[in-house]
């Protein structure tokens, strides 16, 4: 499905049936990369998976691409679909976007996970960002990026542009502690110990500062650590938080 906003075309599907939650991919992928933790939707949920502005099936004109933006698109996909709070799950650049949507319109997100999503981009994720390219990706890399974007070059090209203007933006990706503590929704914040991009200091630092937050740090984990064989133990986790049942427990 297909719905024009903000001057683009914002692609999503969903699937399942039951309570709505929001799925929101990382940088490079798109809304079906939840089909590598679950393999259906999740029992009790209709899941709704967009895919982010230049990604994916969502077309983007402009190439004006923030995560602020994706934020704005997002809650428009939301008012389409007449939900007024939603549970979510975010991967990395898709927490991002989350983190913008909670600290915004704090009522719009009741509770979400947040996946390897930093408060700020550290020096050596700039410096990977500036590095980003089809040869940093290699063959099979490129390979798994045609079959997300079917854009073909012209938005592969779009995407990597992308990142390397993240690599001197200091506005976007910059979550202060007013920003962060506006934050309403129950926040699990999940990390990897071992992480290239995002030091486990900047979890800490999302803990502190969301004051309704539970930090996960995954031992011998990277960016992403909910892949793999993780996958079932991060799909149990999360689900059991977004249930609620973590609440239950005494601080």
């Amino acid at each position: 499905m297909i719905l024009d906003v903000n001057g683009i075309g914002l692609h999503w599907e969903e699937t399942g049936e039951g309570e709505p939650l929001l799925w929101l991919h990382g940088g490079f992928g798109c809304g079906t990369d939840w089909r590598y933790i679950f393999k259906d939707a999740p029992a009790g949920y209709r899941l709704i998976a967009p895919d982010l502005r230049a990604h994916g099936q969502s077309i983007d004109p402009s190439g004006a691409f923030s995560f602020r933006q994706c934020a704005r698109d997002v809650h428009a996909l939301l008012e389409h679909l007449g939900i007024v709070s939603v549970k979510a799950i975010g991967l990395s650049g898709g927490g991002i976007v989350l983190l913008h949507m909670a600290s915004s319109v704090p009522a719009s997100i009741s509770s979400m996970v947040v996946i390897s999503a930093p408060p700020y981009f550290p020096e050596q994720a700039r410096a990977a960002q500036r590095q980003m390219s089809p040869a940093a990706l290699g063959e099979a890399g490129m390979a798994r990026m045609r079959e997300r974007h079917p854009g073909g070059e012209l938005q592969l090209h779009q995407l990597f542009e992308i990142v390397h203007r993240m690599a001197d933006d200091v506005e976007d990706v910059n979550f202060t502690l007013p920003m962060l503590s506006a934050i309403t929704a129950d926040t699990l914040i999940v990390f990897g110990d071992r992480d290239p991009l995002y030091p486990v200091s900047l979890a800490c630092e999302l803990r502190s500062a969301i004051p309704r937050s539970y930090l996960w740090v995954v031992p011998n984990g990277g960016h992403g650590p909910v892949f793999g064989d993780a996958a079932s133990l991060f799909s149990n986790t999360a689900l059991s938080f977004l249930a609620s049942k973590w609440q239950q427990s005494p601080a």
